[in-house]
């Protein structure tokens, strides 16, 4: 099951990094500011580096100061590691840790493009760090743990990388009650980051079972059907989402020729979460080889179903998490 789930998120965060999501769509850009970003913030680093996949900013509630190391879990295009980079400044470092190798290609790029010298990503799961013990002044993560098959190990490596008196700060997703047994089981509800979330109790009590203290998991309130403002984003072969047409015209609609058609989505299968009314992005349909829709497309067309008699806003909540290492 875990070697599964993991190689479909892996497959769909190829997928949305080939995809061309970026803030130049009106609904990428409006998911960001949704969960915290401001449009400065957004002008100041590479469109590439946000495709709507978060679900709050960490870098805003990091206190990030001039000097210090930090590490972004699951760091995508690069949005919140370029973030946090112009907060640390040149005497700091801000690296990246992603599993998924077109992400890390398509942060370096946009890591050059940017012309950041402080920056740095590497290839790996974020349970098996490599990184050194005691290495870090910060840790922070955007709606990527609630992924993690073993978050336990997780909390333990954020621990171990952590040096004494350093900090975590990260956006996730949590659960507010039970999921209904029917989602709780379904494999595309935990691609789609709502099966795999773990409840707001269980995440305090794993981050204090590995040494944290001070922790603190707050639900932000925050509307998670917010991602429904991107537009075919993760669909399994559906076209990059296009920019926004100009005034009074009609968008083209996105190609799905050989799987579910596409609708809004919350790709955070990539590390997000399908919203209502939304297909989630599908493990090799377009990216990495063609998947007929018999096969592919019933995995969208279920979860499909599924959300459309769930309002997952009753279930889970946006979530920012505060520890400390003692």
């Amino acid at each position: 099951m875990r070697n599964n789930i993991e190689s479909i998120v892996r497959d769909q965060y190829a997928s949305t990094a080939t995809s061309g999501l970026s803030s130049h769509q009106e609904g990428v850009r409006a998911v960001a500011e949704a969960f915290g970003y401001s449009a400065e913030e957004l002008s100041s680093i590479p469109a590439e580096a946000n495709m709507g996949l978060s679900c709050g900013n960490p870098t805003a509630t990091a206190n990030l100061r001039a000097g210090e190391v930090v590490v972004d879990l699951g760091s995508g295009g690069g949005l919140d590691v370029f973030l946090a980079a112009q907060r640390v400044g040149p005497t700091g470092r801000a690296i990246g840790i992603d599993m998924t190798p077109q992400m890390i290609e398509l942060a370096r790029r946009n890591a050059q493009q940017a012309g950041l010298g402080n920056v740095e990503f590497h290839q790996a799961s974020i349970d098996q760090l490599p990184l050194p013990d005691a290495s870090a002044d910060v840790v922070i993560s955007n709606c990527v743990i609630n992924l993690a098959a073993d978050k336990n190990a997780v909390f333990r490596e954020i621990a171990r990388v952590l040096k004494p008196g350093g900090r975590l700060a990260v956006s996730d997703i949590a659960l507010k009650r039970p999921l209904p047994e029917e989602l709780a089981a379904d494999v595309m509800a935990y691609v789609g980051c709502i099966a795999g979330a773990i409840s707001i109790d269980d995440y305090r009590a794993g981050l204090a079972a590995a040494g944290f203290s001070h922790v603190g998991v707050i639900d932000t309130g925050a509307d998670l059907n917010a991602y429904s403002k991107v537009e075919g984003q993760g669909g399994c072969c559906s076209a990059p989402a296009a920019p926004a047409p100009p005034s009074g015209t009609t968008p083209a609609p996105s190609a799905g020729a050989c799987c579910a058609p596409a609708g809004p989505t919350a790709a955070k299968a990539t590390s997000s979460l399908t919203v209502v009314g939304g297909a989630a992005g599908g493990s090799a349909c377009c990216g990495g080889g063609q998947t007929p829709a018999n096969e592919e497309g019933a995995l969208h067309e279920r979860l499909i179903d599924l959300l459309r008699r769930y309002n997952v806003n009753d279930y889970a909540a946006s979530v920012k998490v505060y520890a400390l290492k003692p």
